[in-house]
């Protein structure tokens, strides 16, 4: 069997579109640029991976969770510097009446000439001008100035504001972090490449306060946690690297910033990054707010405000991470075969159910097995067509496991079980289809 990965974004597109896993948002009304839904499987890969993001977190004793507003106090976002500094510039063309962020003009295509860059074209451009990202409401029935709200552009500062409620609350003693999975907003100048960059979207971010002069130790610990992560999850070594920020790049609040990189078709990209926040963000929320934001050590009898390590995923770009990993493509037994070679932790069903054929003996006993099984594991059941195209279904949407009843099983009571990645196929005891497919999700490997 020859295969490979994927080569081109439009066959993940469309395989997403085919088998329910994301839709574009509004498509009965043409769509809305850079805004996509979740199908039924969709949402079940997402959910795993916040799932196994939360646990990797929370099951720590030193990471607490909670669950911010969206709508947060507008001083939070003039003491985060968001309202003044959170801008990108951006250049209007006069011919094409193309809108590009001025930095990315030699990788952004031309509105009216696709083939040639927007720094390229021969459009009449303007002079660049900032464009703040946030968007901005208005909250209550009046909108006037004195009413203005922000949708968050992050969910970290959520974390920040509530680091003493936290604390104290819990009794946490410094070190020890603060997770949260949370939607946030940003008015994207050139969103694109399907979910990877969208207006609307969801992060899983951690921050991890810790006594000052220890940071840098913990950004490198934090750092070798969440690559391995990664790796857990199916990546491989080859697919991803660091990408170290150059004293050019490096945000207001940084200290130190590494992202993590995927080579997607379209290049190597960002999902991930390790940022050493220093006191920045605890520092301008006390002058802001006028609160005292230092934690107390009472053993050490000091007072200060912590540093902060922060880890922050884009849970959509780590989906399509996963997505675009596990895509396969080749040939098998003389047909074309697509399948998504995804961690059976995260596909959206573990388990596929097939009687042979559509006779009443044969479905009575799959049915039997559909209902002990499914209390355990996400399972599917598919009776329609032969079994050769029923497994091509499974494979494309990423079940690792496919069941087969036969009428070997209605004598001997032993059913086949097809591995997705190998296609081989195991006779086993009906019994012991459970513990089987739990043995094997434990010792799976990409």
């Amino acid at each position: 069997m020859s295969e490979s990965g994927l080569k081109d974004m439009a066959e993940l597109v469309s395989l997403c579109k085919r088998r329910g896993i994301v839709f574009p948002s509004s498509e009965i009304y043409g769509g809305i640029n850079a805004c996509w839904d979740y199908g039924p499987l969709g949402v079940e890969i997402k959910k795993a991976v916040k799932d196994r993001w939360w646990k990797a977190m929370t099951d720590r004793a030193d990471v607490e969770g909670v669950d911010a507003a969206i709508l947060m106090h507008p001083r939070t976002w003039e003491a985060s510097g968001h309202v003044e500094g959170f801008v990108d510039p951006l250049v209007d063309c006069k011919t094409c009446k193309g809108r590009f962020r001025a930095d990315k003009m030699d990788v952004t295509p031309c509105v009216q000439k696709p083939s040639k860059m927007a720094s390229a074209c021969d459009g009449e451009k303007g002079e660049p001008r900032l464009f703040n990202l946030m968007f901005k409401t208005h909250m209550g029935p009046v909108e006037e100035s004195a009413a203005v709200v922000y949708l968050r552009p992050e969910t970290a500062q959520g974390i920040f504001v509530n680091f003493l409620n936290v604390q104290q609350t819990m009794r946490q003693k410094v070190p020890f972090g603060i997770a949260q999975i949370g939607k946030a907003f940003r008015n994207e100048i050139t969103p694109g490449n399907f979910i990877f960059r969208t207006r609307e979207f969801e992060q899983m971010e951690m921050q991890f306060f810790v006594e000052p002069g220890t940071d840098m130790e913990w950004f490198e610990k934090w750092r070798e946690i969440r690559f391995q992560w990664h790796l857990d999850n199916g990546l491989r070594r080859e697919k991803i690297r660091w990408h170290a920020h150059g004293p050019g790049e490096l945000a207001h609040y940084a200290k130190a910033a590494f992202d993590i990189e995927y080579e997607f078709p379209f290049g190597w990209q960002e999902f991930e990054g390790i940022h050493n926040r220093s006191d920045f963000d605890l520092r301008r929320h006390q002058e802001f707010s006028g609160k005292r934001m230092e934690y107390i050590d009472e053993i050490k009898k000091t007072r200060y405000l912590p540093f902060v390590v922060e880890t922050s995923a884009g849970c959509d770009r780590s989906v399509l991470v996963l997505l675009a990993e596990a895509f396969r493509k080749g040939v098998a037994e003389g047909e074309e075969r697509v399948y998504l070679k995804l961690h059976p932790e995260i596909a959206p069903y573990k388990v596929g159910i097939f009687p042979l054929m559509k006779k009443p003996e044969l479905t009575e006993y799959a049915d039997k097995i559909f209902d002990g099984l499914h209390k355990k594991y996400r399972c599917t059941y598919d009776d329609g067509g032969s079994i050769g195209k029923r497994y091509r279904r499974q494979d494309e949407i990423g079940t690792p496991y496919g069941v087969t009843i036969d009428y070997d099983t209605l004598s001997n009571h032993t059913v086949t079980v097809r591995d997705r990645d190998s296609m081989a196929q195991e006779r086993i005891s009906a019994e012991k289809i459970a513990d089987y497919v739990g043995e094997k999700i434990k010792n799976w490997r990409a």
